[in-house]
């Protein structure tokens, strides 16, 4: 074998390499912003996990707002379908906006829970709620922190993703399109510490 086979050979060698080399970084990135959509996930279920607490407190008090304890525990129970959707396939645009939309609708929900909370001093007094509120509040807010790592991961992964050479190589080994980053649809007020008043 002369010289110009070795060199092909080795031309051959570095690019099987490199491919390799970009396809387990593409993995890598993959994996990790799949595991930061499942820090997301236990917050939303430790979430939707609260409300139906929430809701068999207040329906003590509140009998005549039978509709807004209906709206919340319907918007639960949509997303914690759309939780179980997005868990097959985090970063999927299509499960994302579910995800998004769904979370959306329950956040409003409890909105106007916490609304009609106003009008029942007796409600806002029980310590019961009180700590299912506290408790609520400071799982809204490991949400958003959960949310922000998963789409600095996303991000992430976009960006390399879409960087020369791998958005040549990618399209090859599986990751041809980008992952969806999880953004509500209420996102400057998610953005705000939820405010619970007693």
């Amino acid at each position: 074998m002369g010289i110009e086979t070795w060199i092909v050979i080795a031309l051959v060698a570095i690019a099987v390499i490199y491919v390799i080399y970009v396809y387990n970084k593409l993995t890598s990135y993959q994996t990790q912003y799949e595991n930061g959509f499942a820090q997301i996930e236990t917050q939303l279920k430790r979430r939707h996990d609260l409300i139906p607490n929430l809701v068999n407190t207040a329906k003590g008090y509140m009998d005549h707002e039978a509709s807004v304890l209906k709206e919340v525990t319907e918007a639960r129970a949509a997303a914690e379908k759309a939780v179980d959707a997005a868990h097959d396939r985090p970063g999927n645009a299509e499960t994302m906006d579910l995800l998004s939309q769904a979370e959306s609708a329950l956040t409003s929900g409890l909105g106007r829970l916490n609304a009609t909370f106003e009008a029942y001093p007796d409600l806002k007094a029980d310590a019961n709620m009180r700590q299912l509120s506290e408790e609520l509040a400071t799982t809204e807010n490991r949400v958003a922190y959960a949310r922000q790592a998963f789409n600095d991961l996303v991000q992430k992964y976009n960006e390399y993703r879409r960087s020369f050479p791998p958005v040549m190589i990618g399209k090859l080994v599986g990751h041809g399109e980008d992952a969806q980053l999880l953004e509500f649809e209420d996102s400057e007020a998610i953005q705000k510490a939820p405010e619970v008043s007693f």
